[in-house]
């Protein structure tokens, strides 16, 4: 059972330390980070809370993303790593999961890979940037191509799973690598790299954002969990939903989710 955001109660907002929330149909609407949401994410930084976007998206991105926004770090391609910026040293600072060798290795098999989805799926492409990614391999399915099928879609996914790959499905790609390691593995070793806490012991303390049914596992991970409207267009395909949902979609429920934290923050 779903609750409207404004059902969250007082006391569980005051105790917050931090969001982390997802980028693409979350952070973004229509592909555009709308004035209402970059304002959001200031309002909430300055507030003293913990922000971190956690998204699929790549390296070369999380290092903008990590300098010029105001973020305490960035969890990047589903997991792979998180960068902050240093103030202190005035530099950005990298933590892989894999060391570089490992993530040679592991993109060569990769590279294997896209030939063979890409043969087996017409319609299909590799993500704009899959230039700038380290880690892992996205197929774009419906953001700069014309959207594919769910049929399409799962036959992305199988070829992952058949090499031993794991695969996850966003709002716009379809993303695999290789490795044991997810968005939740990387913001408990975020927490307790960065802010001596434990996850298990953390996570009622902290909201996640999302929109769609990668971000479950996070959905369940964090009890106070919110997800912007448009997350309910997956409700048929998810276990679990958020148990917080926004009146609007995109960045303008990102925004709202940020106006309720920071108003019942408030004395």
């Amino acid at each position: 059972m779903t609750s409207p955001i404004a059902d969250l109660p007082v006391a569980t907002a005051r105790r917050m330390k931090g969001v982390f929330f997802d980028i693409d149909d979350t952070f973004t609407s229509a592909g555009k980070i709308l004035p209402v949401a970059f304002n959001a994410l200031w309002n909430l930084s300055t507030s003293g809370l913990l922000v971190v976007p956690v998204t699929g998206r790549p390296a070369g991105w999380c290092d903008h993303i990590a300098r010029m926004w105001p973020v305490d770090g960035v969890v990047g391609e589903n997991g792979a790593f998180y960068f902050w910026y240093d103030t202190g040293e005035h530099r950005l600072k990298r933590r892989f999961l894999d060391s570089t060798e490992v993530r040679e290795s592991k993109r060569r098999r990769l590279d294997r890979l896209q030939e063979e989805i890409l043969d087996s799926v017409p319609g299909a492409a590799l993500a704009s940037d899959q230039a700038y990614r380290e880690a892992d391999l996205a197929i774009d399915y419906c953001e700069d191509v014309a959207p594919l099928d769910s049929t399409a879609v799962e036959t992305i996914c199988s070829i992952f799973k058949r090499h031993g790959a794991e695969c996850k499905v966003s709002s716009i790609h379809v993303n695999g690598w290789f490795g044991d390691y997810n968005k939740l593995a990387m913001i408990s070793i975020f927490l307790r790299e960065r802010l001596g806490l434990d996850l298990d012991s953390a996570r009622e303390n902290f909201v996640f954002c999302g929109d769609s049914p990668n971000d479950e596992p996070l959905f369940e991970a964090f009890p106070f969990s919110v997800g912007v409207k448009n997350v309910l267009r997956f409700a048929e395909n998810m276990r679990r939903l958020p148990p917080y949902i926004t009146t609007g979609e995109g960045g303008e429920g990102f925004a709202e989710l940020a106006h309720h934290l920071l108003t019942f923050r408030k004395p």
